[in-house]
């Protein structure tokens, strides 16, 4: 089956892209709700990151607290290198089989960190959301409600723009409005059908 990885930066319309993508018939991986499904309570990796980074890590109900790792993990190459080491083979698991599930004429994993944590090796081809990066604070900031500094700081830790670009073999560019991504998307989706008539 052919699979598309779709990324792009924080607040590049990521989301935005996928659920065009969504209300074409094709299914879906986020790679964000893998994410989620291995630190849920009662998951050793959540065990593993409360006893590693002591109880601060969790929320009264026992749940994993995000902020607060975040905020552990962004200021620490090597505490983020050690979470990082745990989750990312269990979130490609979690992939994996979802992938294998899709019933569409082609899948998608929708993912921040395709690049860098290499889930692109589980892809045929690399959707870029891109956008001016002044754009990509001003949206990411408006989103959260965010402090700019803290967005900046997310994407430091991020691929550059130019170096997501290298990587990309198809490009949607998302400065514009929702309309003009819904209309890049539905021409990609034929492009990508095609691709599979070839084959």
């Amino acid at each position: 089956m052919l699979t598309i990885g779709l990324t792009g930066g924080i607040g590049s319309g990521k989301s935005a892209a996928a659920d065009c993508f969504r209300a074409l018939g094709v299914d879906v991986v986020d790679a964000d709700w893998a994410a989620r499904v291995v630190v849920q309570p009662g998951q050793p990796a959540l065990a593993k990151i409360a006893e590693h980074f002591g109880a601060g890590a969790l929320l009264e109900n026992g749940e994993l607290d995000r902020t607060q790792l975040r905020r552990l993990v962004f200021d620490d190459a090597g505490e983020r290198e050690w979470l990082e080491g745990l989750l990312h083979p269990l979130i490609r698991e979690e992939i994996v089989q979802a992938l294998e599930a899709s019933r569409s004429a082609y899948g998608i994993l929708e993912s921040p960190l395709l690049i860098e944590s290499g889930q692109f090796k589980l892809v045929d081809r690399i959707c870029v959301v891109d956008l001016p990066e002044a754009l990509q604070v001003e949206r990411a900031s408006g989103r959260d409600r965010s402090d700019p500094g803290q967005i900046r700081k997310i994407m430091g830790a991020q691929l550059s723009r130019a170096e997501r670009l290298a990587k990309a073999d198809d490009v949607l560019d998302n400065s514009g409005d929702l309309a003009g991504l819904r209309a890049q998307v539905e021409a990609l989706h034929q492009q990508y059908l095609e691709l599979l008539d070839k084959d």
